[in-house]
């Protein structure tokens, strides 16, 4: 996760909220940076919706 490329549009935590959440300025937190096989799919659809390109999943994992 690259929180200085984040602006708080939500779609990531909203789309997958057991991977990320918002912090107090509506930014993108990740609280799994290990994800587990049933939530890859979550994790990679918010990645993929982060128009900021924030979000990078490497090895199963939400991270950058």
């Amino acid at each position: 996760m690259d929180s200085a490329r984040c602006v708080g549009h939500g779609r990531c935590y909203v789309l997958a909220p057991e991977v990320y959440e918002e912090d107090d300025r509506g930014h993108c937190v990740v609280v799994r940076p290990d994800v587990a096989p049933e939530h890859e799919r979550g994790a990679r659809l918010g990645a993929e919706n982060c128009p900021e390109q924030a979000i990078e999943i490497v090895a199963g994992s939400a991270s950058r």
